[in-house]
């Protein structure tokens, strides 16, 4: 799914002008909290610019742009996978291309100057000398060799004309020069004076047997494009029946080729039988259609140009179509993102997770969780489910994905630290006996992607209390057996661990943190230190340190993270205030007591 932009709008006087650039770009429109009217609102300009940054939506500010530079600065890295970023003047008269100029600012910024009558400020070298960006083909053209271009680049500023040999896809006038534009469906070699564009005109229809060796389709669809002329830069996109969506040689072939995956039902597959040049009864009395690889790629479009080819486990075929293909029939493998968000705020989610979120069409989850995402969330679907429907929020994440759909299962803290991932794989390995999930939610992509933990973030509020090992216990035994539980408390007392509580109390559950104090004082000092965090990471946030035997029930809730100190945790008075650490045993090292 591609990301959509956001233009942001900081204050009145450019809310005009922003509302006009959203509309020429069909983009977001996020304004600032307190001083805009737009629907969806931010508190912190520079944090929300970062956070939109950092997953990789492009952005649109109207407003100064040292503003988005400061943002976005400490997170520049890699100019070929960061999103576009352009400044806009309240008053509308002049657009910046900021950052990603050959990744489509420098489109985005004409586009917006031509629909507002401004001034597109581009800098681009190539862009200026030249009007063109040659490291940037039109939609449907790959070019071949990208390390090439930006030498080819500097020739022709130097004042070296170029010339063509195809097609003529920047329409360039004078074509008398020595740096050749080649543009060719065949696998041609480039280099600092020929750069190369493949029109992705094929679509590739694959099938295989159940776990076939990805090199084994790999090896065959080079031979086919081999032996047929045809560059992989020319493909478009694999296709297969969706019966395959999971298999490891279709998903590594799409990877390699760095195109999409697209799906098709057995029916849709059968409505090319009339155009098959290979039909099989075999393969229809298996998957319901009478050929897997050809009716993959006649369904993608076009004409079979390359019919059926095969190895004792694969099988691929290509079809042409008359123009380069930028639109994809069938649909993708659905993805779920199960993804922590952290205790909420911003600035402790990690740009993966942020990426994800943005990527998604859908958001599941508990409706708070969903909430402290904040802009970044605005204008998504959303399936909203109560605590206590953990199982009901998983399977409908899983099964909504499906259906081809990018899910993100939200979870507070870590998604895989007493939260959904469990589950979510949980449901997968059951079976159909076990109320488990449908064969199409097996098949789904699942990715986890890591957050603060409650733990972590109640450490680091603390200083340093996990200096050494560390368990986490929940206290709920609404699933885990109170024996259990009792269990594990006596063997981590008796190991001395530091310890974190998980889910300490409830309205109903008010004994077992009562009793975990009683056992751990059999085994650990009375003034060992005990921290008790609540509503980390937000504004209500409340941290305060406790002796063990002084640790109360009635002061801890079902939002606070109770952190119990080791034997030889420290309660340390210093500058900032009190700083609970655990030391790890350095001293005994400089001592000289270590073997």
């Amino acid at each position: 799914m591609a990301v959509k932009p956001v233009v942001l709008c900081l204050n009145r006087s450019g809310e005009e002008v922003a509302r006009k650039v959203a509309s020429l770009l069909n983009a977001d429109l996020h304004g600032r909290e307190g001083r805009t009217s737009c629907d969806v609102t931010f508190g912190n300009a520079l944090d929300h610019a970062r956070d939109l940054f950092a997953a990789g939506v492009p952005i649109i500010g109207v407003c100064a742009s040292g503003i988005l530079i400061r943002a976005v600065a400490p997170l520049l890295s890699d100019k070929r996978s960061e999103p576009p970023v352009l400044s806009v003047s309240d008053d509308g008269a002049v657009v910046i291309p900021l950052l990603g100029g050959h990744r489509g600012a420098n489109r985005m910024a004409r586009d917006i100057a031509l629909g507002l009558g401004a001034k597109a400020a581009i800098t681009t070298a190539g862009d200026i000398g030249l009007g063109i960006a040659l490291d940037e083909p039109p939609e449907g053209y790959r070019l071949a060799n990208p390390d090439d271009a930006k030498e080819a680049m500097a020739s022709l500023l130097s004042g070296e004309g170029v010339s063509l040999i195809g097609e003529n896809i920047f329409g360039i006038e004078d074509v008398d020069g020595s740096v050749e534009l080649c543009v060719t469906d065949a696998p041609v070699e480039g280099n600092a004076n020929k750069l190369v564009y493949h029109p992705q005109r094929y679509a590739l229809g694959v099938g295989c047997a159940r776990n076939a060796d990805p090199q084994e389709l790999w090896d065959l669809v080079q031979k086919a494009l081999y032996d047929n002329g045809i560059a992989a830069g020319a493909i478009a996109s694999v296709n297969t029946i969706d019966l395959k969506a999971d298999e490891p040689a279709m998903n590594q072939l799409a990877k390699r080729l760095n195109v999409p995956l697209r799906l098709f039902t057995a029916a849709e597959l059968e409505e090319q039988a009339a155009d098959l040049a290979n039909p099989s009864e075999v393969v229809f009395a298996e998957v319901g259609c009478h050929g897997v690889s050809e009716g993959a790629a006649l369904a993608a479009g076009g004409t079979l140009s390359v019919e059926k080819l095969k190895t004792a486990n694969t099988t691929c075929a290509l079809t042409r179509s008359a123009t380069p293909i930028t639109e994809f029939a069938g649909r993708a493998r659905g993805r779920l993102s199960v993804v922590g968000i952290g205790p909420g705020q911003a600035a402790w989610r990690t740009p993966e997770v942020s990426k994800f979120v943005s990527q998604a069409e859908e958001l599941v989850g508990y409706g708070l969780y969903i909430d402290l995402l904040g802009p970044i969330a605005a204008g998504k679907i959303r399936s909203d489910f109560p605590l206590g429907g953990e199982e009901d929020r998983c399977r409908y994440a899983l099964e909504q994905a499906a259906k081809g759909k990018n899910v993100a299962l939200v979870c507070s803290g870590d998604a895989g630290i007493y939260a959904m991932a469990a589950l979510v794989f949980e449901l997968l390995d059951r079976g159909p006996e076990e109320h488990g999930v449908s064969d199409a939610a097996h098949r789904v992509e699942v990715v986890c992607s890591p957050g603060v933990s409650a733990l972590q973030g109640a450490a680091a509020r603390a200083g340093a209390p996990l200096g050494h090992d560390f368990c986490a216990i929940s206290l709920s035994d609404l699933l885990t057996p109170r024996a259990d539980i009792v269990r594990r408390l006596n063997a981590a007392a008796e190991g001395d661990f530091v310890i974190a509580f998980y889910n300490p109390v409830s309205m109903k559950r008010r004994t077992l943190l009562a009793e975990a104090r009683d056992i751990l004082l059999e085994h650990r000092p009375a003034d060992t230190p005990v921290m008790l965090a609540s509503n980390l990471g937000r504004p209500t946030e409340n941290v305060r340190y406790r002796r063990l035997d002084e640790l109360e029930v009635d002061e801890v809730d079902m939002l606070t993270v109770v952190l119990i100190g080791s034997s030889n945790s420290r309660l340390a008075q210093l500058g900032e205030g009190p700083r609970m650490y655990t030391p790890r045993g350095y001293a005994r090292k400089i001592d000289g007591d270590l073997s």
